[in-house]
C-alpha cells in the first residue's frame, strides 16, 4: 500500500467525467489499498478515484469503523430531502450546507466484481452521493447553499 497525494480543486481532473472498470485485476485492487490509506491519512469519511488523480469509476467510504468499496455505483432510489453539511479532503478552507436526498438504494461492485446491493439513511447516504458525486466531476460546493468557513 502507498499513501497518494489528493488532487485539489482547482485540477481540471476533479472536473472530469471518470471511465467505468471493466478489469476486476491486481491494479484495481492496488488502487483500492492505496485509497484506504490514504483516506486513513488523511482522517476523511470517503475518497473517490479522481481524487487521487486516476479517472476510474471508483470510490471508497469509511462508516461506522466499516469500509466500502465501490466500484462503478449507480443510484438506484432515492428518497426524501435533508440539508446537513460537508467539507471535502479536495476543497480546503470551507464547508458547505448541502441538500442531498434521505434515503438511497445503490448497487456497485465490489473489487471482486460481485454485485453488492446496499440501502444507506441520513449521513451515510450522504457520504455515499457526495463521492460518486466526484467519478461525474461534481464538488460538493457545486450544490452548496450556504458556504461555511472552517
Amino acid at each position: 500500500m502507498a499513501k497518494r497525494n489528493i488532487v485539489k480543486m482547482g485540477d481540471p481532473l476533479l472536473r472530469k467525467i471518470c471511465k467505468p472498470v471493466e478489469c476486476f485485476d491486481q491494479k484495481l485492487w492496488q488502487l483500492l489499498d492505496d485509497m484506504k490509506e490514504t483516506l486513513d491519512s488523511a482522517e476523511g469519511l470517503g475518497l473517490a478515484a479522481p481524487q487521487v488523480g486516476m479517472l476510474k469509476r471508483v470510490c471508497i467510504v469509511e462508516y461506522d469503523n466499516k469500509y466500502y468499496e465501490l466500484i462503478n455505483p449507480v443510484l438506484i432510489k432515492s428518497k426524501g430531502r435533508c440539508v446537513d453539511n460537508e467539507g471535502c479532503l479536495s476543497v480546503e478552507g470551507f464547508r458547505g450546507l448541502v441538500e442531498r436526498p434521505k434515503a438511497i438504494d445503490v448497487e456497485y461492485f465490489d473489487r471482486h466484481g460481485q454485485k453488492v446491493a446496499l440501502h444507506a439513511e441520513g449521513y451515510f447516504a450522504r457520504v455515499f452521493l457526495h463521492e460518486m458525486d466526484h467519478l461525474d466531476g461534481i464538488l460538493f460546493a457545486d450544490k452548496m447553499t450556504k458556504k461555511i468557513m472552517d
